[in-house]
């Protein structure tokens, strides 16, 4: 039918052909133009993904592209990414911000500071929505908005290992706070079960997982992250797997990255269990005369990747579908992750690129496949950049650290960055970091630190009138059962350089 259908069509002329021919022409000349532009300005980053503009537009006007398909398309190529630059600044923390968070949707924004504030932000509008106090005692790490939930409720993790919920009710303000859980140590990190109103996990430098329900009164200890039967692994990153909820990976004091299943934890949580898979880089596996530990991991997209940071080390790449012990299948540098304790993200719709902060004040993006930095941008004027949160659907970045503000980035420059600087740079924080490496590790100067900082805070939280309420808390019974190892160094200083 198809071959009779055929021959019923008018074939075209010879000048039709020619001008759908000289049409297509011109459409793979400007493309190659645009593509050319862009190479010249980065000569030494050629292999780069590059966006066809012009055939892109005329396939989506003809029907070709679906609308969506085109807006990822465009996204996850560096012809706007090499054009980033900083669009908007935020403004009205007293403190380092630990923590960024878009909404769903992506038109609201929540940041947390060490002042133990959560801000509330219409971000394009450059507006507070609202802002509150925590009800934390110390910096906050972590505040996330819960899916489903109007956007209304928020859960918060922090230093004084707390775990706790703010409900934001239409009038705009939160009286109150309330806690939901209790680590022995700092609480870094939570991550939300994908698609769920309720359900989130919880790591905390005393090694435990929590799991924590919103339409419960207690939080359930899953079990804690130890290295052997007896040693404990302090914790400071966890991430649930989007492909499949019931798997998770945490990583915190030690050179591997460990996946666990939620099914299988056992009804004792002080009993061992062990992983489902780990992962580490072989040669910081053999190299047991440098110290490095994990700062933060993710999954990509859709569960497949798994993207590891590590300490005055370079970020690594595992394939998540891989068997136990496998070897990384890409790798990151440039950068330096050394003073804070730094976050490290997948950036475009189907993670194309890899950003993270860095100790130079720089933000650096990695095309994930060529592993060549494609952009870097000056962040803080502190000097490091800790936090870096993607929006949900389009290609805006929001980053903070030392500074007291939140940058806004957006592909509004006119030509993509030249990376002019960008070797000398990546040489001097090589060199840094060397010198590091050479330079004794002293914990005891790290505890100090760590002793002041609570300190101030604490005079910070007393002068600001906050009352200790111990009538909303959880019963905590068994929570203090597990005893620090000897062996554990002291917490690392969130945002604070050491």
């Amino acid at each position: 039918m198809r071959k009779g259908k055929g021959k019923g069509k008018k074939e075209k002329s010879d000048g039709e052909r020619e001008e759908t021919e000289n049409h297509t022409l011109k459409h793979e000349e400007l493309d190659q133009k645009l593509k050319d532009d862009s190479n010249m300005a980065a000569p030494s980053t050629a292999s780069r993904k590059q966006w066809a503009v012009i055939s892109s537009l005329y396939s989506r006007q003809q029907g070709l592209l679906n609308p969506a398909n085109f807006a990822k398309e465009a996204c996850a190529s560096t012809t706007f990414v090499s054009r980033l630059k900083q669009h908007k600044t935020l403004t009205h923390h007293n403190g380092c911000v630990n923590t960024l968070h878009f909404n769903d949707s992506g038109d609201l924004l929540a940041s947390g500071s060490d002042d133990l504030d959560v801000v509330i932000w219409d971000w394009a509008k450059s507006r507070k929505v609202v802002n509150y106090d925590s009800g934390h005692s110390s910096n906050v790490f972590q505040a996330k908005f819960m899916p489903y939930s109007n956007d209304s409720t928020l859960v918060t993790c922090a230093r004084d290992g707390q775990v706790r919920v703010g409900i934001v009710p239409s009038t705009g303000t939160v009286n109150e706070t309330r806690q939901l859980a209790q680590h022995r140590g700092a609480a870094h990190k939570l991550s939300i079960e994908p698609g769920s109103p309720w359900l989130f996990l919880t790591c905390g430098e005393d090694g435990l997982i929590y799991q924590l329900d919103l339409r419960e009164d207690r939080a359930k200890k899953l079990f804690c992250c130890r290295a052997d039967e007896h040693k404990k692994v302090p914790l400071y990153t966890i991430f649930i797997n989007p492909s499949n909820v019931f798997e998770f990976a945490v990583g915190g004091r030690d050179q591997y990255a460990r996946i666990y299943d939620r099914r299988k934890a056992p009804q004792d949580h002080k009993s061992y269990i062990e992983p489902v898979k780990s992962y580490c880089p072989h040669h910081l596996k053999e190299n047991n005369s440098f110290f490095a530990n994990i700062t933060c991991l993710v999954y990509s997209h859709d569960g497949s990747e798994l993207l590891v940071s590590y300490n005055d080390e370079d970020i690594y790449l595992f394939d998540s579908y891989s068997s136990s012990g496998a070897e990384y299948i890409k790798k990151y540098k440039g950068h330096r992750n050394n003073a804070t304790v730094k976050g490290v993200n997948f950036f475009g719709p189907r993670s194309e690129f890899v950003v993270s902060g860095s100790d130079c004040g720089n933000v650096f993006l990695w095309d994930k496949e060529t592993q060549d930095i494609v952009q870097y941008m000056k962040g803080d004027e502190t000097g490091v950049v800790n936090c870096l949160e993607p929006h949900p659907s389009a290609l805006f970045l929001a980053t903070s650290g030392l500074d007291h503000d939140v940058k806004i980035w957006a592909p509004l420059a006119k030509e993509p960055n030249d990376l002019s600087g960008l070797q000398k740079l990546i040489d001097s924080n090589k060199d840094d970091r060397e010198d590091d490496r050479l330079r004794p590790h002293d914990p005891i100067s790290e505890h100090l630190i760590y002793l002041m900082m609570h300190h101030v805070h604490q005079r910070l939280r007393e002068r600001r009138g906050a009352r200790e309420d111990d009538s909303d808390s959880p019963e905590l019974s068994d929570n203090e059962e597990e005893d620090d190892d000897d062996d554990d160094l002291p917490g690392r200083v969130e945002c604070s350089s050491s």
